[in-house]
């Protein structure tokens, strides 16, 4: 029943630019939470900023969007129900973890849901488990490299102005910090729109649409728009949280936290691993707290949110399996 099928498939990439949307909102933080608790920029100004910048990073390369497409299941275990379930168990958890104010990794839900969905499908030995080793330990290893990168760049800012009086530092460096906070949000869109990009056109190739994997330019511009106009609706929960509860920042912390994250963001960006910008900042802003001293972090906060990502691949893998028994009797024949 080909217009079933075409229903699908437009189904599929309206959830899925969906889920750029929210991943623009719920992600805000990633870019501008430590610009905007150090006042280096007010609200309105930090969210233009990033929406902007998120459009230009999402257009530059499709490395990232390969990787997903490819590295999680074979094409043929593919169908237009496995990658709708799949964005649904997603977006059903960033709702959530945006609800309650987590940080959690946008990377991490979608991989989930497509693992769930594809087990719900044809089972667990549908998925390409060499690839997800590959994908999992690079969301495992860029919070580690986050930590450390953040707290040698702040070492290193310590040492060079050591005779510099505190005021006189935060005054450059509330400069300074916008355009480090330029540079993170466009490595965000450099990776995280990219998610989307591998799984509207998993569902093209699935549809028959295209007969190999190659990203489309109107699907790389559809899902930067979405990305850019998400991010532009702001996510105060979340900026909450990274930017003031987790540890207090100064503009030069905030230097440091959004270049140290730009540089591992942009890095893996470029070899085609999908990182967790989420997870890269919040361990940057870590590393930076445990520069100052221990007690700066908030324990309770970074609790929250390493719970958060340990349960965030589980629980949206439980959705999506739920969202596929739920639709498919209903759309999926």
């Amino acid at each position: 029943m080909p217009d079933v099928m075409l229903l699908m498939l437009v189904l599929v990439i309206g959830a899925a630019l969906a889920f750029d949307y929210i991943n623009g909102f719920h992600d805000t933080a990633n870019a501008i939470a430590t610009c905007v608790s150090t006042r280096a920029l007010s609200v309105r100004s930090a969210i233009i900023m990033a929406a902007v910048l998120n459009f230009a990073g999402a257009m530059i390369s499709t490395k990232v969007a390969a990787t997903i497409g490819k590295g999680i299941v074979d094409a043929g275990n593919v169908t237009q129900m496995v990658v709708l379930a799949g964005i649904l168990g997603a977006i059903v958890w960033d709702l959530i973890t945006w609800y309650y104010g987590l940080p959690a990794s946008s990377s991490h839900a979608i991989i989930g849901g497509l693992m769930g969905a594809v087990i719900a499908h044809a089972g667990s030995g549908a998925l390409h488990w060499k690839g997800l080793e590959k994908i999992v330990l690079s969301l495992v290893l860029s919070p580690i490299v986050g930590v450390a990168l953040g707290f040698i760049v702040m070492v290193i800012m310590l040492w060079s102005f050591r005779g510099t009086a505190p005021h006189a530092i935060n005054k450059q460096f509330r400069r300074l910090q916008v355009l480090s906070a330029a540079f993170m949000a466009f490595s965000h869109g450099t990776a995280d729109a990219q998610k989307s990009m591998g799984v509207i056109t998993m569902a093209l190739v699935s549809y028959g649409t295209l007969s190999a994997f190659v990203v489309p330019t109107w699907v790389k511009i559809a899902c930067a728009v979405a990305m850019g106009l998400g991010t532009a609706a702001g996510g105060w929960r979340i900026i909450k949280t990274v930017g003031k509860d987790f540890v207090k920042l100064q503009p030069v912390h905030g230097f440091c936290v959004e270049t140290a994250s730009a540089g591992v963001i942009l890095g893996a960006s470029s070899i085609g691993m999908p990182v967790s910008t989420t997870h890269v900042i919040t361990s940057a802003i870590l590393g930076v707290g445990l520069s100052k001293r221990l007690t700066a972090v908030n324990w309770n906060v970074a609790g929250r949110i390493l719970v958060a990502w340990v349960l965030t691949i589980p629980a949206s893998a439980i959705m999506a399996y739920v969202c596929y028994q739920v639709f498919n009797p209903l759309l999926g024949k």
